[in-house]
């Protein structure tokens, strides 16, 4: 089974997977915080959408009509919820929700007349992190790098929160796919929700690791979809990286009550 595993493919989508983690496990802490759990998928659904409608304007591939108008379509969403959360937060969550149908179902409507297009839709959720390859990764490294400067420098939460969180997603939308950008965002905040500053984001970002490299050895070996089991393994690394956590807390408190 371990010559199935190609280090030439897994290196560099384990390396795009870290640099995901990188900014959104910071980024899924403060929308664990600030209770709006579905604005990662509604913002990352409207990116998908950005894309989509690149290659429905254009008949030959454009990358930086694609990066733009992906960005575009991110960044306004994330201007538009940012606005709504000052006039109408009690509404929020119903915004997003609405949001999310309409970029999802928005892209069906483009993809529509797309002989492969299921196939564009299938690569937009689950993504093709095991298509990419070092040369992306310098440059998404250095917008991420923007990215958690904005989160430490700004204090408005268009600055500190909204854009890089849209600019994040634009990116990581086209790296892993949507389902991971969600589950890469929350699984790992849930796991660590527990412990504050540096403790936590540290556990987030080990857990997230596990998740990234076992999916990527799974998806080698058996030839799964690798989008689709990297979040079942960040789920289940998850559990029991908290699983472990409550037995031992158990344990030595049994062993303290024994004393």
């Amino acid at each position: 089974m371990l010559e199935m595993i190609d280090l030439s493919i897994i290196g560099p989508a384990f390396v795009a997977g870290l640099l995901v983690l990188s900014t959104h496990v910071p980024l899924g802490r403060k929308v664990l915080q600030r209770g709006i759990i579905f604005l990662d998928l509604a913002i990352a659904q409207c990116a998908a959408l950005g894309v989509v409608l690149a290659g429905f304007f254009f008949d030959v591939e454009n990358h930086l009509a694609i990066q733009m108008s992906a960005g575009m379509a991110a960044i306004l969403s994330a201007a538009l919820l940012n606005w709504t959360e000052r006039y109408w937060l009690q509404f929020q969550e119903a915004i997003i929700g609405s949001l999310f149908v309409l970029a999802a179902t928005g892209s069906i409507l483009a993809l529509s007349g797309n002989p492969h297009g299921g196939e564009h839709l299938k690569a937009l959720l689950v993504g093709q992190i095991l298509w990419t390859t070092w040369d992306q990764l310098l440059p998404v490294a250095s917008v991420y790098a923007g990215v958690l400067g904005c989160l430490w420098w700004f204090k408005h939460p268009l600055l500190r929160f909204y854009f890089p969180f849209a600019i994040s997603v634009t990116l990581s939308v086209q790296l892993v796919g949507v389902y991971l950008v969600f589950a890469s965002l929350i699984i790992p905040a849930i796991a660590s929700h527990q412990l504050t500053g540096c403790r936590g984001i540290t556990k987030a970002m080990i857990i997230g690791a596990f998740g990234y490299g076992l999916g990527l050895i799974l998806s080698s070996i058996f030839d799964f979809p690798s989008g689709a089991i990297i979040v079942w393994c960040l789920a289940v690394v998850a559990i029991l990286s908290n699983s472990v956590s409550i037995v031992r807390r158990v344990f030595l408190g049994r062993k303290v009550g024994g004393e």
